[in-house]
């Protein structure tokens, strides 16, 4: 078999179990926004989410990038430095914790000021309550990264993609059923990080002892750590920023218009974040990928692995969003009444998510290559843009101004990063592998959905009616055009050469 065939075969066997933990984590965030919205309310689940909002953009930094470069170092030393794995391990788990717990203090810190200012803030006493899990959420992205990294995909799933997000929603039901608000539902949400991070750990120390030899010579001296660290700062910011590009726009609504907007704002962009299922599965599998082809100067390989990724990305992630934008009614019924208004949000936010699908995992290859100095800037670019847009558009359109500054912001960051790739880098990229899948995903579900939705209305039965035949129409094409969508080897995935 060819290295760009074994490779493809990877991108299968890993993607489709990536794919199965994404799913299940989709799922389970669905749940825990539907139980957020039932029992809270859209004022409550505003304030769960704007605190939930402030805590993964604090995470951003304190985990000091040091996830980021156990999927770009780890890799490498599989290939020609086992000796260095163990120590390296223990590193960015150190490093994770420490940072980590800085950033508890810095957060404890900005919330007692607020609290001082506006006593009665009940964001502040949620994010305060929840602030001291932060070295335990750092550690976990961490130690999940780095067992993904070296080859185990099972566990980041099982541990990061099922466990955590199913404890998530049930914590929060208990607690609310026993008589908590809004800071007790934001407490159930951060407690499962506890059994999560032990389980992380445990599995990665297991790792680290069968995959390493034994240690020789001085780590300080072995410049590993200098050259995590180097690649790690830029990521600092650009984790934050990426971040703030997902979360900000929930907590400056909520500034600008109240919590009770900003939980339908956050409800619907959650409807969004669920249907990225595949664009997490991929990246999951093709990140380490990128690092080992860029490492061995496999160019042409990692330009087909890059090509068939994109393909399936916008193949199998475009009817979700065709049939979420035509029955976004249907969908935020399920939060309740109240959350009727955040239909426009979840359209915008549909769309741009299915134009950004069309660069691929292209920030995974510039990441990959070293150059996270770009990867930040790109991001810094991105959040201004994003933060300007908000502050002209939220006054006069509300939270439908808040999901277009998103799209547009987030189109910005692919383009950015498809250009450096492509420029920079040398690595042959563009849009093109991912308007034939458009294509076959507007013609054999965006039309049946959208005539679904005018002949029977927003209805779950309009709905029904539009995945049944949507489901087989785009099957059929999915069998007739298997070829152009590389789906040939996507079928054989059981079998190995």
């Amino acid at each position: 078999m060819t290295v760009a065939g074994e490779s493809r075969r990877d991108l299968a066997h890993g993607g489709a179990l990536s794919f199965i933990g994404s799913a299940t984590s989709a799922a389970m965030g669905l749940v825990l926004i539907i139980v957020l919205g039932r029992a809270l309310g859209d004022a409550g689940s505003g304030v769960v989410l704007q605190a939930i909002g402030a805590f993964t953009i604090a995470l951003g930094v304190a985990r000091f990038g040091m996830d980021s470069v156990a999927i770009w170092l780890l890799p490498r030393q599989l290939e020609d430095d086992r000796a260095s794995i163990r120590p390296t391990g223990w590193f960015l788990l150190g490093t994770s914790a420490i940072a980590g717990i800085a950033c508890s203090l810095v957060l404890l810190l900005g919330t007692t000021v607020v609290e001082a200012q506006n006593p009665s803030d009940p964001v502040a006493e949620a994010l305060q309550a929840i602030l001291w899990y932060l070295p335990l959420a750092s550690v976990l992205l961490t130690a999940l990264s780095a067992t993904r990294a070296l080859g185990k995909v099972t566990a980041y799933v099982l541990v990061g993609n099922v466990a955590l997000p199913t404890l998530r929603p049930l914590a929060i039901m208990a607690a609310v059923g026993a008589g908590a608000g809004a800071t007790g539902a934001a407490v159930a949400w951060a407690l499962p990080l506890a059994p999560a991070v032990l389980c992380a750990v445990i599995l990665l120390i297991v790792q680290l002892r069968r995959l390493g030899t034994a240690p020789t010579g001085s780590f300080r001296q072995s410049g590993i750590p200098a050259k995590a660290v180097a690649y790690a700062l830029p990521r600092v910011l650009s984790s934050g920023l990426e971040q703030l590009l997902i979360w900000l726009s929930v907590i400056v609504v909520g500034a600008i218009t109240g919590p009770a907007a900003a939980g339908v704002y956050g409800s619907a962009s959650r409807f969004v974040a669920a249907g990225m299922i595949v664009d997490t599965a991929l990246r999951v599998v093709v990140s380490p990928m990128f690092s080992r082809l860029q490492h061995r100067g496999a160019s042409a390989d990692l330009e087909d692995v890059y090509r068939t990724a994109t393909i399936w990305l916008v193949l199998f992630s475009t009817p979700v969003y065709l049939l979420l934008a035509a029955f976004a009614p249907v969908a935020l019924s399920l939060l309740g009444e109240s959350f009727a208004d955040g239909e426009p949000v979840l359209i915008i936010m549909c769309a741009g998510a299915i134009i950004t699908f069309l660069a691929g995992n292209i920030h995974s290859i510039l990441l990959m290559s070293g150059r996270s100095g770009l990867a930040a800037l790109n991001k810094a670019i991105a959040v201004a843009v994003n933060i300007g847009l908000l502050y002209v558009l939220v006054p006069v359109w509300g939270i439908t101004g808040a999901a277009l500054a998103w799209a547009v912001a987030c189109a910005l960051d692919a383009a950015l990063a498809t250009v450096e790739v492509r420029f920079l880098l040398h690595i042959e990229v563009s849009p093109l592998p991912g308007l034939h899948p458009l294509l076959a995903g507007l013609l054999s579900v965006g039309l049946p959905a959208l005539a679904c939705r005018l002949v029977l209305g927003p209805t779950w039965l309009g709905l029904i009616v539009a995945a049944a035949v949507s489901s087989v129409l785009f099957l059929l094409w999915c069998r007739l055009d298997r070829r152009r969508l590389q789906l040939s080897g996507l079928a054989r995935v059981s079998h190995r050469d």
